[in-house]
C-alpha cells in the first residue's frame, strides 16, 4: 500500500498518476515546479528501486521533463532528489528561466512561497496532466 508523506501532501497538489509515480505539482507559484513520487512505500533512494523500475522512473521522468519544458519553455530544467527534510523518495522538476526569482542559485530558501489562486493551480495541473496523457 503507497502513503504519500504528510510533508509532501501539505506541500503539493496531485496532478494525476503514471504507472510507477505519482506526479505532484508544488504549491510554490514561483515556479512551475513538479515531483515524481514512485507509488512504493518505504524506498528513500532510486538504487532502492527494482532495476525494472529504475527504468520506468527515468522513462517517467523522461516524460514529465519533455512535458514540463514544452508547456513552459524554459531556459533550464533543474532536475533533484534531495530527500534531507523528506525521506520518501521522491523527484523535483523545477523549470527555470533566467528572469525567475532566484536564477542562477537553486531555488531553495531564496524568496518566500507564493500561493497560486485556485484557478491557476487548476489551470496548470489540467495543462500538464492533458500533456503528460497525449
Amino acid at each position: 500500500m503507497f502513503s504519500l508523506h504528510p510533508q509532501l501532501s501539505a506541500d503539493t497538489h496531485q496532478v494525476t498518476d503514471l504507472t510507477l509515480c505519482r506526479v505532484l505539482m508544488s504549491k510554490d507559484a514561483n515556479y512551475p515546479w513538479f515531483l515524481l513520487v514512485p507509488k512504493r512505500d518505504g524506498i528513500r533512494e532510486i538504487y532502492e528501486l527494482e532495476k525494472s523500475e529504475q527504468n520506468q522512473l527515468l522513462h517517467e521522468s523522461t516524460l514529465l521533463s519533455r512535458a514540463l519544458m514544452d508547456h513552459f519553455e524554459g531556459h533550464k530544467l533543474n532536475v533533484a532528489t534531495l530527500g534531507n527534510m523528506v525521506p520518501q523518495l521522491h523527484i523535483h522538476h523545477i523549470v527555470r528561466f533566467k528572469e525567475d526569482l532566484a536564477w542562477p542559485k537553486p531555488v531553495w530558501g531564496q524568496v518566500p512561497a507564493k500561493a497560486f489562486s485556485d484557478d491557476e493551480a487548476q489551470q496548470r495541473i489540467a495543462a500538464i496532466a492533458a500533456r503528460l496523457k497525449a
